[in-house]
């Protein structure tokens, strides 16, 4: 097996055994999985929907209430079709696509070019690789798809099934997905958003004006969006359902630079303040740029399965407002008092993937390790504010009035905390339940208990143990697993 099979392997087996976790210990289920599934399409367990939710919790927090000119809205999934004619979803909303006739699969011509200049670079040939990127990026941009067949042809890029390259001729497939709404006879044509960001831009006045906000100012959304995507894999890393974190942040025209750079630093801290390594993370700024688009770059992240996006931050300009003004025959401007003049806002924007960042924390903590006693351990490394569970309380055993005690620690602390009360098995077994789905402290209540008051904490990732009295339960746990000690290192 070569280094490069070899890497491939390894990747593989670390996204199976991760994607087995996830669903053996409730985070993630493949959707009508008694139906056989549907592909692409995931639901989130009980502990994955907790770990979501806390993650949108942190963003929206550190959006909304540490930025005074930030504030938030929830529009519509359904929105007027001409919405998606001025943002120019309906013309150009589209991937380049290529069926292998041995295989049967469908895949994009843009994943597997880079897949192949990956190899490349494996192979000691970067200068091969960086040519057939940069190629391939100018038929990209040019919308050459003649071209991008013959760097099919030329590099004998094969099916990833079949190793053939027996390809069909590029093509351009569209990815928003429509519905009829309506009496059948008279039904109009709207589309699922394929973008949370349009129902901020159509609001823009609205905000403005109910929010009395001045020049800067973001408008952040948290919302569902739907993309047809031909080619849905790598687990929740790309779906044809998914949820979405925008900011879209409007400026004065010519200081687009300015807030580019320093959109760009916050998200970088963002993701620093979660625990994440330097050197897992990746700014990558784009060569092709979208058509509203002067600057872009996004923030990646090292998956098994390579270096992939989680966010982008992107230099809009004026595009969005002007167009809907233009479609809705309606003036999207912005009256300055400093300046004494009306003018169309340029947009910063930041959109992060929040499928995609719950994938990051769970390929980020997922451990597997030898310990020198217990042998193999597995545990997720979650930042405790994330966790789902932030505590188990466990009663050594169920007798001599432990239990009591314990659920009587565990009716204080639930109003303020997610727990787990758990009595069944060795405390050992019950330690491992709880490494498995990232509960950072599990609290046992003992015979010393019932002497001093005090209780056994024992830490997920070291496996330290101290002990604490019960009054002072609360307050550490408040310290350590609030989503306030995230927002604090910001």
């Amino acid at each position: 097996m070569s280094p490069t099979d070899a890497a491939l392997d390894r990747s593989n087996h670390t996204l199976k055994a991760l994607i087995a976790h996830a669903q053996a210990y409730g985070f993630i289920y493949p959707s009508s999985e008694i139906y056989d599934g549907l592909q692409s399409i995931y639901d989130y367990g009980p502990y994955g929907i907790a770990l979501k939710r806390n993650l949108q919790d942190f963003w929206w927090k550190s959006m909304t209430q540490l930025h005074q000119n930030i504030v938030g809205i929830d529009a519509a999934i359904m929105m007027h079709p001409t919405t998606w004619k001025a943002s120019g979803h309906i013309d150009g909303f589209t991937d380049p696509m290529v069926d292998n006739k041995d295989s049967q699969k469908r895949y994009r011509v843009d994943l597997l070019i880079e897949e192949h200049a990956a190899q490349l670079v494996a192979q000691g040939k970067p200068a091969e690789a960086q040519d057939l990127i940069e190629e391939m990026e100018h038929c990209l941009q040019a919308g050459n798809l003649t071209g991008l067949d013959k760097l099919l042809q030329h590099f004998a890029i094969a099916c990833p099934l079949s190793k053939t390259n027996h390809w069909t001729p590029v093509r351009q497939f569209n990815l928003m997905f429509s519905t009829q709404v309506g009496a059948q006879n008279d039904a109009t044509t709207l589309y699922l958003r394929p973008e949370t960001a349009q129902g901020i831009f159509v609001n823009f006045l609205n905000v403005q004006k109910t929010a009395r906000m001045k020049i800067p100012f973001g408008i952040a959304q948290i919302g569902k969006a739907f993309r047809n995507e031909i080619v849905a894999r790598q687990f929740t890393f790309r779906m044809r359902e998914f949820e979405q974190m925008e900011m879209q942040f409007f400026i004065q025209p010519d200081t687009e630079a300015k807030w580019f750079n320093y959109w760009q630093e916050n998200r970088k801290a963002w993701y620093s303040s979660l625990g994440i390594n330097e050197e897992k993370l990746n700014l990558h700024p784009h060569k092709q740029l979208a058509h509203y688009a002067t600057a872009a770059v996004d923030i990646e992240y090292a998956f098994p399965f390579g270096f992939k996006e989680v966010e982008g931050i992107h230099s809009r300009t004026d595009f969005d407002l002007k167009s809907h003004e233009q479609y809705a025959k309606k003036k999207l401007q912005y009256f300055d008092p400093d300046l004494k003049k009306h003018y169309t806002p340029y947009v910063i924007e930041t959109s992060v993937g929040l499928d995609r960042l719950v994938l990051m924390l769970l390929s980020n903590g997922f451990v597997q390790t030898e310990h020198p006693t217990d042998g193999q351990r597995t545990y997720l490394k979650l930042p405790a504010p994330l966790a789902p569970i932030k505590a188990a309380i466990f009663p050594l055993v169920k007798k001599d009035g432990l239990a009591e005690r314990a659920l009587a620690l565990f009716d204080t602390l639930k109003y303020d905390f997610p727990l787990i009360y758990e009595e069944a098995q060795s405390i050992g077994k019950r330690y491992t339940r709880q490494d498995l789905i990232g509960t950072p402290y599990c609290i046992t209540v003992d015979y010393q208990t019932l002497e001093d008051e005090t209780v056994t904490i024992r830490e997920r990732d070291a496996m330290a143990q101290h002990r604490i009295h019960m009054a002072e339960v609360a307050s550490h746990l408040e310290v350590t697993t609030s989503i306030k000690s995230l927002l604090a290192r910001l």
